[in-house]
C-alpha cells in the first residue's frame, strides 16, 4: 500500500496551529460550495470543527505532499488523515484508509 500525504493550510483563518500535535486525527470534507476553488477539501478536527483546507497550490504543498486537486477524485466525501509533521511552514498529515 502506497502512503499519500498532504498539507493542511489556512490554519491562521480559523485557530492557529500552535495546538496541533503529530498523531492528531483530522477529518477530510468535499467542500461543494466553495465558490474559489471546485476541489476544495475542508480539514475538521472533532470539537473544533474546520481548521482548514488541504492545500492546492504549489506555493501552499509542502514536499511530497498530495494537492487538493490530485486527492479529490482518490477519497469519497469524506476521507480521514493523522498529522505526521507540525513545521513551521505547514502541517503535514498522511491519508488513511
Amino acid at each position: 500500500m502506497t502512503v499519500s500525504y498532504f498539507t493542511i493550510t489556512g490554519l491562521n483563518h480559523y485557530f492557529g496551529s500552535d495546538f496541533i500535535k503529530p498523531g492528531m486525527k483530522v477529518k477530510l470534507e468535499k467542500d461543494h460550495d466553495n465558490k474559489f476553488d471546485k476541489e476544495a477539501i475542508k480539514v475538521l478536527m472533532k470539537g473544533l470543527g474546520q481548521i482548514g483546507y488541504v492545500a492546492n497550490s504549489t506555493y501552499t504543498v509542502l514536499g511530497e505532499s498530495m494537492s487538493a486537486g490530485r486527492m479529490y477524485d482518490k477519497i469519497g466525501e469524506t476521507a480521514k488523515g493523522r498529522v505526521v509533521y507540525v513545521l513551521p511552514t505547514g502541517v503535514i498529515c498522511e491519508l488513511k484508509d
